[in-house]
């Protein structure tokens, strides 16, 4: 399994592109609301990517370890801490 497939790789060139926006924005002196909202979208945006990113290698890891007969519980609690930090 890939750890960061095409999907992933996409959702940031979305967000990239949604901040070269923000920026032309600013240059063009964009009303400040405009602005904010678009950055607020892109926060969100980045939000999600780190939550599928987490999840994805959440979900690998513990696969993994189930089969080598791991414990999974400061995997798991790891990962949350990762999708706390975030916010």
């Amino acid at each position: 399994m890939e750890k960061y497939d095409d999907k992933v790789k996409n959702r940031l060139k979305r967000i990239e592109g949604q901040v070269r926006g923000i920026i032309k924005m600013m240059d063009e002196e964009k009303d400040c609301q405009d602005v904010v909202t678009q950055l607020a979208a892109v926060r969100n945006a980045l939000d999600r990517t780190i939550g599928v990113v987490v999840s994805v290698n959440l979900e690998d890891c513990i696969r993994k370890q189930i089969e080598n007969g791991e414990d999974t519980d400061e995997t798991i609690k790891e990962a949350v801490n990762l999708l706390v930090k975030i916010r």
